[in-house]
């Protein structure tokens, strides 16, 4: 049995490149920034300084193929790929969190697997139809990487659909507490935090560690159908703090203040005393170094390679640091 390898995952932003830094410290195998325009800074010109400023693998968790025409992401993956060779990965997803934040619903799974499909066929060097027309990239030899460029792509997918054609299309998967793919590459996104001896798990630097977290079912729940909330606990009094803030129309902008990053004063008072009864709380990675070290283990035997920890709270960096510290060891 192999243990899973750990690495790191953050918004792109201003805590990014101290992370990288603590992934290269401790050996850690890559850096995966999220993609959220309205919520983080851009993730490609954060890969650019991480890829200048380490020696860390590079990685998106995840694109969102409608954000960006798939000639701009080939040209963007490109540049990554001919100023730090063989260090980016690319993960897929239908948005779920960047178009909620906008408004809108995650896009179709036919939608996304035609824009990777034109994406490697872009990076190939090949001819592909886009919009009914013709595109090939057309770059001088010199001005970015010489194609083919040969970018591994993953999925992330939570449900069959999805999965199935990571299955066709990939060359990895990535889940969150999912059963693992029969794949080389299987990576599970997880946050949590390490306990300190004799610490409660329950305890005020716990919570602020994982709240972020602990509430963004709510956020999902809302966005699906907002009487979805009132079934939640506390959720009553968090939609009436929603309403409050936002006229009508505008309430998935105050839905999404903080997102995996951030608890609001609307979450302390309204949810985050209930939120640890909710599975995405339950399933956190609180624990000592050596639960952590087993239960990694287990997720090994199931056929992850690669845990990919989000921390969170009012010093990720730090958390990310305790992490790394369990693994190294």
């Amino acid at each position: 049995m192999t243990r899973p390898a750990l690495s790191l995952g953050c918004p792109p932003g201003p805590h990014a490149l101290d992370l990288a830094r603590v992934a290269q410290d401790h050996g850690l195998p890559r850096i995966w920034l999220f993609d959220s325009a309205a919520l983080y800074e851009d993730v490609w010109i954060w890969l650019d300084r991480i890829g200048h400023a380490t020696d860390v693998g590079l990685g998106t968790a995840v694109l969102v193929p409608n954000l960006r025409h798939v000639m701009t992401t080939a040209s963007a993956a490109a540049t990554i790929e001919h100023a730090h060779p063989g260090r980016l990965a690319l993960g897929f997803g239908t948005g779920a969190t960047a178009r909620w934040a906008l408004g809108q619903r995650p896009l179709s799974w036919a939608t996304t697997r035609r824009y990777v499909e034109c994406l490697r066929g872009l990076l190939a060097g090949e001819v592909v139809e886009v919009d009914g027309a013709a595109c090939q990239m057309l770059h001088w030899p010199g001005l970015t990487a010489e194609r083919p460029v040969r970018i591994p792509i993953l999925l992330s997918a939570l449900g069959p659909r999805g999965q199935a054609i990571a299955a066709e299309i990939a060359d990895g998967f990535i889940g969150s507490g999912t059963r693992p793919m029969p794949m080389a590459w299987n990576v599970d996104m997880m946050t949590g935090t390490v306990l300190a001896p004799d610490e409660d798990p329950r305890s005020a630097r716990v919570v602020e560690a994982i709240g972020p977290w602990a509430v963004l079912p709510y956020h999902a729940a809302h966005a699906a159908d907002p009487e979805i909330v009132r079934r939640l606990p506390g959720g009553p009094a968090w939609l009436e703090a929603i309403a409050a803030e936002r006229p009508e129309g505008q309430h998935h902008l105050a839905v999404h203040d903080g997102h995996a990053t951030d608890l609001t004063d609307r979450d302390r008072a309204t949810v985050l005393e209930h939120a640890w009864d909710l599975p995405i709380a339950r399933a956190a990675w609180v624990g000592t170094p050596d639960e952590i070290r087993t239960r990694a283990d287990q997720a090994g035997a199931a056929g992850v390679t690669e845990l990919l920890y989000t921390p969170c709270g009012p010093d990720p960096v730090d958390e990310a640091r305790r992490m790394a510290e369990v693994f190294a060891a």
